[in-house]
């Protein structure tokens, strides 16, 4: 099953309602806000960071940048540094810029800009760079529960 089977079953199974656009190939926010007709600042931004010797999953506005001392901080870290690509994969089964923002689906830790909370939708993209959905932001939040905090810039 992959990373998109995943994100849809786990929507379906909560009768959460989304919209579901196919496009061309995005490799950044910019591009993926431009093909889904969407302001940016509703982009969900989930990022694989590596805090100390563990895994964890940063969702931000793609709006914004995570402000990495911040998040050293919040998560009581001394080292935090991106996942490499690798890394990325064998952790999600996605290429990195495909990664969709549910943590769960993928057993990792999950912590949520308050960027986020700001928006009625979130749009992502779902496991492929060239599939997005796009939820309304109550629905994520009554379901994964994240711990939110600021720490982005």
């Amino acid at each position: 099953m992959t990373a998109f089977d995943k994100i849809k079953a786990f929507l379906d199974e909560n009768n959460v309602s989304y919209e579901f656009k196919k496009h061309e190939p995005v490799r950044t926010s910019e591009e993926a806000a431009a093909v889904r007709g969407d302001d940016i600042k509703i982009g969900a931004k989930a990022m694989i960071l590596k805090a100390d010797n563990k895994f964890v999953m940063l969702v931000l506005s793609a709006a914004k940048r995570i402000d990495s001392k911040r998040v050293k901080e919040i998560l009581n870290v001394k080292s935090l540094r991106f996942a490499t690509p690798d890394e990325v994969m064998e952790k999600t089964g996605c290429e990195p810029g495909g990664v969709p923002p549910f943590a769960n689906v993928f057993g990792l830790d999950l912590l949520v800009d308050k960027s986020i909370t700001q928006n009625e939708f979130m749009a992502f993209n779902a496991g492929e760079r060239t599939k997005s959905l796009k939820i309304k932001t109550q629905d994520y939040l009554r379901l994964l529960k994240p711990r939110v905090e600021e720490f982005s810039a």
